[in-house]
């Protein structure tokens, strides 16, 4: 029986709007996450860009001049050299891409689960259904959010170019989404969509399997229940089978997305994510598609645990009077002068919103 219109109206937002809740409270867990992880996802991409091959057809100097260094080397490098914030830059567009992503992956797997392959007869939704649902839904929040992906690899870039001597590409977010648009067009924006949703697809596949595997042999072979510490196993384990498939599709793409262009946005070093991965074999060795594993496998694995405590924490305070100190938190947890700022502050106000309805029924 449906509930009458007047009594619709009355009920909190996030009840009306549960998918809505979901997607803003998510969105914000997965920016914390992230601004607590990027640093690990800068030195992932400064890795995978040490001595590329391709670069020798230019006449590049780069790759013989710069000396070969390990996550925390390289890590260090950035502080001394660049400073301690640029490790944030880039983490403008990666917080978009999560926006985005989270969005259009969450709409996907949950059309997927309800209407496409549906619950078996005794409403048990199978491990298959969901490993397949998570890898198309991952697959289409990825390509959706494949520009914000490819802006934010090239700023990661941008304080290794300035050290060469090379002139900066990018006066800012913006700056660089329009000069790709205005060389490349439409089209310029997704490149490098090819690998990204490969690596997308295997990250989800590996996740999932080994996430689900892992916890139910934990609580059905030994003495652990479903606690904090069987999802911190499952995590670990889940993190370092999907960093295992998918760290190669995370070098080419990475590669293909800041590689020099022409005038008309074509890349001058790779013609397909093929003519990439056969150019790193033969011209580093294979282990060259696993250059940034460690740092991606400990991204993983942290930001797991980062997003699981903030989504649980916010939920909480979103719907209590400690809204505002959750915000006052949050701004702090910001590198200063930061522009996502005010945009991050209208998508926390928009959340609190939806859930201040539900805060006198709760308390």
């Amino acid at each position: 029986m449906s509930v009458p219109e007047d009594e619709e109206r009355l009920l909190p937002l996030a009840q009306r709007w549960p998918r809505a809740s979901k997607f803003l409270l998510s969105g914000c867990a997965a920016t914390v996450a992230e601004l607590a992880t990027f640093p690990l996802d800068l030195t992932k991409t400064r890795l995978q860009m040490q001595g590329e091959a391709a670069l020798a057809r230019l006449g590049d100097s780069a790759r013989e001049s710069a000396p070969y260094r390990g996550m925390v080397r390289t890590a260090l490098g950035i502080v001394q050299e660049e400073g301690f914030l640029k490790l944030w830059q880039g983490v403008t567009p990666a917080i978009y891409r999560h926006v985005v992503y989270s969005g259009g992956r969450m709409v996907t797997y949950e059309h997927l689960r309800e209407v496409v392959f549906g619950k078996s007869e005794d409403k048990h939704y199978p491990l298959w259904k969901s490993v397949i649902g998570g890898m198309m839904a991952g697959v289409v929040g990825q390509f959706l959010a494949n520009p914000t992906d490819l802006v934010k690899v090239q700023m990661q870039m941008e304080g290794k170019r300035k050290l060469e001597g090379k002139p900066l590409r990018f006066r800012g977010v913006h700056h660089a989404f329009a000069k790709i648009l205005s060389e490349g067009g439409i089209r310029g924006l997704w490149a490098g969509w090819v690998p990204n949703i490969q690596r997308a697809a295997l990250v989800n596949m590996g996740d999932l399997t080994t996430y689900d595997t892992v916890k139910h042999y934990l609580v059905l072979n030994t003495p652990l229940e479903d606690n904090i510490t069987t999802h911190g196993l499952s995590s670990l384990c889940s993190g370092l089978v999907a960093s295992i498939l998918g760290t190669p599709a995370d070098v080419i793409k990475s590669r293909i997305m800041n590689q020099p262009r022409d005038k008309q946005g074509r890349g001058l070093l790779y013609k397909s994510s093929t003519d990439c991965l056969i150019q790193a074999v033969q011209g580093e060795g294979f282990m060259s598609l696993y250059k940034g594993f460690l740092p991606s496998w400990l991204r993983m694995v942290t930001s797991g645990f980062s997003f699981v405590f903030v989504f649980f924490v916010l939920k909480l305070l979103l719907i209590c009077k400690y809204f505002p100190l959750s915000l006052l938190v949050f701004s702090m947890a910001l590198p200063p002068n930061h522009n996502s700022f005010s945009f991050l502050y209208l998508f926390f106000l928009f959340s609190f919103y939806l859930s201040s309805e539900s805060c006198y029924l709760s308390w």
